[in-house]
């Protein structure tokens, strides 16, 4: 879709199914509703064993090279991981160990976690933003939890989160608003070149 605004989903959850996933793709249906949108889906349960062992970025396999630079290329970034340990995934942190350390500067990044209960959803103030705030990200400022009771069977079913993710979703209306123009009588964004 030429115009589209070029999303990268990182899900940092090693397993699959994964709550972590279904939380991405709920995102990620959400803001296809309000804009255009190129998505490319990167999930560590795929690329983790290759990327695992690897020390330098020149060494890097192929495709995951190309994930990483799908990452820097970004215009909009959504990062989720599940909560090990207080904290992200450690193949998620060695995903990011290999990007340059300023391609993100000044790029939207959407940031959600998934956990067992609510007594982790502040992983995502004290893991994912400071994480984000090394690369100068724009870490936008509501993040999106979900714990273990807002699914059945890796199924979204938590009305409140659906209106937090949409609450989470506004500040890109704003980011975005030069660049496309909501389209009289539809819910989804035209790039203004098709107007």
């Amino acid at each position: 879709m030429s115009g589209a605004l070029k999303v990268v989903a990182v899900c940092g959850s090693l397993q699959r199914p994964s709550r972590t996933l279904a939380l991405v793709e709920a995102v990620l249906e959400r803001l296809a509703q309000r804009l255009p949108l190129q998505v490319r889906l990167l999930e560590l349960a795929e690329i983790g064993p290759a990327l695992a062992g690897v020390l330098q970025r020149d060494k890097l396999p192929a495709a995951v090279a190309e994930q990483i630079a799908a990452i820097e290329g970004a215009e909009l970034l959504i990062a989720a991981s599940p909560v090990y340990r207080a904290s992200y995934t450690g193949l998620f942190k060695h995903l990011f160990d290999f990007v340059q350390h300023d391609a993100l500067k000044n790029r939207p990044v959407l940031l959600a976690a998934s956990g067992g209960s609510e007594r982790h959803a502040l992983m995502i103030e004290h893991q994912l933003r400071p994480l984000f705030g090394f690369f100068q990200a724009l870490s936008l400022p509501l993040g999106v939890y979900a714990s273990e009771s807002d699914f059945d069977d890796y199924q979204l079913l938590n009305p409140a989160l659906h209106e937090r993710i949409e609450r989470a979703l506004d500040p890109l209306d704003a980011l975005f608003a030069k660049r496309f123009r909501q389209a009289a009588g539809t819910s989804r964004a035209v790039p203004e070149t098709q107007r």
